[in-house]
């Protein structure tokens, strides 16, 4: 079984492309998320590793419709590397996924600067766990920032 999940925010705009094919045209979204690891535990910067993701169809509209760069999501798909000669003669390597499942996980309030004007400028304090709710807050879906 071949399948990563991948948390990383989008570096640029996605691109989508129609593809002509046997059963009609298919719509490619691609984009390229750089995901942090903390590998350099020396320095303690985070190193990023970047995976070009291609989401098809349905899930590539959608991708195209409601991602800009910056924006966070979390892709599960099909992991492939591939060679190639960069300009300079080095051999490099592309990590790419195509895409199954991808998650927003950026709200449209977050991506267009915050809150709308009416919302608290700071979070309410959470109550205090206690054991008839075993530690969760119950939450109004009225109450969701997305």
């Amino acid at each position: 079984m071949n399948k990563i999940t991948l948390i990383g925010n989008l570096t640029r705009d996605p691109e989508s492309r129609t593809v002509a094919g046997i059963n009609g045209d298919s719509v490619c979204c691609s984009f390229t998320i750089a995901v942090n690891s903390r590998r350099n535990r020396t320095s303690g910067q985070d190193d990023a590793m970047f995976f070009r993701i291609n989401a098809w169809n349905r899930t590539g509209e959608n991708c195209q419709k409601f991602l800009a760069k910056g924006r966070k999501v979390c892709v599960i798909g099909e992991l492939s590397a591939h060679t190639y000669q960069a300009s300079d003669g080095t051999t490099r390597v592309s990590l790419d996924v195509r895409a199954e499942d991808i998650e927003f996980l950026t709200s449209r309030a977050e991506a267009e600067g915050g809150y709308n004007a009416t919302a608290p400028s700071e979070p309410a304090a959470a109550p205090a766990p206690t054991a008839q709710n075993n530690g969760f807050t119950a939450v109004e879906a009225d109450d969701l920032p997305f």
